[in-house]
């Protein structure tokens, strides 16, 4: 996952509720926003998985969004 892909991501699952999600929640695995830790060079993948469990967000949603088409195998 890219960064732009994590940012997809978030706007997707959370739309209006994006920026502020990644802004001002702390990750408790990080101890830091999103936004830090991106900037701090923590892999989008890892911090999308950490936002995805500080907000419950379901299993079945936390995998393959915010890519612009399938990867190929």
């Amino acid at each position: 996952m890219r960064r732009s892909e994590f940012l997809r991501a978030v706007d997707d699952e959370f739309g209006s509720r994006a920026a502020a999600l990644t802004h001002d929640l702390v990750l408790g695995d990080f101890g830091r926003t999103a936004l830090e830790a991106l900037d701090a060079g923590i892999p989008p993948r890892e911090i999308w998985l950490a936002l995805c469990a500080e907000t419950d967000v379901p299993a079945e949603r936390r995998y393959g969004v915010g890519r612009l088409e399938p990867r190929k195998h």
